[in-house]
């Protein structure tokens, strides 16, 4: 395999054996077959080996084998990959390429090969600051809903001032989100009963981007859940997954968050732990590697990753309680699978069901549906060139089924799909599957 990075002068080697936490044996499980290639988003675009799964596993390798230094070109490398995980759908050797590109991720930031005082700073505010206490980012959230709702923003954005920022700040301002009225904590009780017998008590996580920004997901949820035989346990104050944590490097970090989580939410008290966001699910479910040298929460963990569930992939298991059709909406939606739902949890079939329980709800399908939205937890933030053109790629696709709906089940493609729609001035919704589901019930129950 050839690649096409080069050692950087003065780049400090690597051990000839495996780094701290990554088993050589799984990068040599790499066939080097080219399969991947295609369904790679960053190699279709490039036609770059180096940008490919396999080149990456390649360059990975190269460094623990000690043929290459570990260098800064190696560290970009493995922050431009979206980490969608769409080459694992396709590698017929089951390469667990999650695993090495967090990894290595993580060896790059053990190394500080990518340190400047401007990334410390935004990595110390965001990865270390806001999201290890969720009670800062909702009030960095209330600030900005205090700015939005005095017409601040609309101001800002109307008198021209923003055209004296740099055009990389106008455009994270042309991102941001609308922020709700009320959070997680203000729609939803500690312990929702069952709507009729109950058959299972579940915790339902509330997650941090998911409550800053698309609490009435949260909500439903639980009302969904309700009305499916099941007592919700939600408490107020939760904590981040940790997946953006494990996603960038952090990994004790992550580990920290992760024992919290487990100490709120002890798997051996519900039949089922309910995640709705893919992009978390997918980390959830791997607490018991994460904590693997943990003798106190390891066992635990392992309990952990059998009770989480993906919301629709729950509501199929149990048994979906139907929708009386009555005061049914003739709608017509496609869906767009998340990476990390579909990839990463391999929760395919179950969303387009919820969709289906729906009355006179047509599902279109959506060409490319696994194609990743570029929006890749915060991707979209750091490498905005290239999702920017995935962005497009999706929504000329969602365009071209000419729904008046787009479903998807995690909050950073909804987002992505949002501000894709609202520049290209589509007249289409973004919902949740959970959502369009509750609103059937809350219909059926109209006089």
């Amino acid at each position: 395999m050839v690649s096409d990075a080069q050692p950087a002068p003065g780049s400090a080697p690597a051990p000839a054996k495996g780094w701290k936490d990554l088993d050589y044996a799984t990068v040599q499980q790499c066939m080097h077959c080219g399969l991947c290639l295609p369904t790679c988003p960053t190699y279709t675009a490039t036609k770059l080996e180096r940008n490919s799964p396999r080149g990456r596993i390649s360059l990975v390798r190269a460094i623990m084998d000690g043929q290459m230094p570990l260098n800064r070109e190696f560290a970009e490398e493995m922050y431009f990959c979206l980490g969608c995980l769409a080459c694992t759908s396709a590698c017929p050797a089951g390469v667990n390429y999650a695993e090495i590109f967090e990894q290595a991720r993580a060896e790059a930031e053990r190394s500080q090969l990518l340190r400047s005082p401007k990334r410390r700073f935004i990595r110390w505010l965001t990865v270390k600051w806001l999201f290890m206490d969720l009670r800062r980012l909702l009030l960095a959230g209330r600030c900005l809903r205090l700015y939005q709702r005095l017409g601040l923003q609309k101001l800002v954005r109307i008198s021209g001032v923003l055209r004296l920022f740099p055009k990389r700040l106008r455009e994270l301002e042309a991102m941001t989100p609308d922020i709700p009225r009320k959070f997680s904590a203000d729609l939803i009780q500690p312990v929702t009963p069952a709507l009729g017998k109950r058959q299972y008590r579940v915790a339902v996580l509330t997650g941090c981007a998911q409550d800053l920004i698309f609490s009435e997901i949260n909500r439903d949820t639980v009302e969904v859940l309700a009305r499916n035989g099941c007592e919700v346990f939600t408490p107020p104050r939760q904590s981040c997954c940790g997946s953006l944590h494990g996603h960038n490097g952090e990994w004790e970090l992550a580990k920290e968050l992760a024992r919290r989580q487990l100490d709120q939410f002890p798997p051996d008290q519900f039949d089922a732990i309910i995640s709705n966001a893919g992009g978390c699910g997918s980390h959830l479910k791997h607490y018991h590697q994460l904590l693997k040298d943990d003798p106190v929460y390891h066992e635990r963990a392992r309990l952990w990753d059998a009770r989480l569930k993906d919301i629709h992939e729950w509501l199929v298991e149990i048994g979906i309680q139907p929708v009386p059709s009555r005061n049914a909406c003739e709608q017509v939606v496609t869906y767009h699978e998340s990476c990390h739902l579909c990839h990463g949890q391999k929760v395919v079939s179950q969303p387009r069901k919820v969709l289906l329980a729906i009355p006179k709800l047509k599902l279109v399908e959506l060409a490319e549906s696994n194609w990743c939205c570029g929006s890749a937890g915060i991707y979209n933030i750091v490498q905005p060139e290239m999702a920017n053109v995935l962005q497009d790629r999706k929504m000329k696709n969602i365009e071209a089924t000419r729904a008046t709906v787009v479903a998807n089940g995690n909050s950073g493609c909804l987002l992505q799909l949002i501000n894709g729609a609202r520049a290209r001035k589509l007249q289409v919704r973004v919902a949740h599957p959970v959502t369009l589901l509750a609103e059937a019930y809350r219909r059926a129950e109209e006089s």
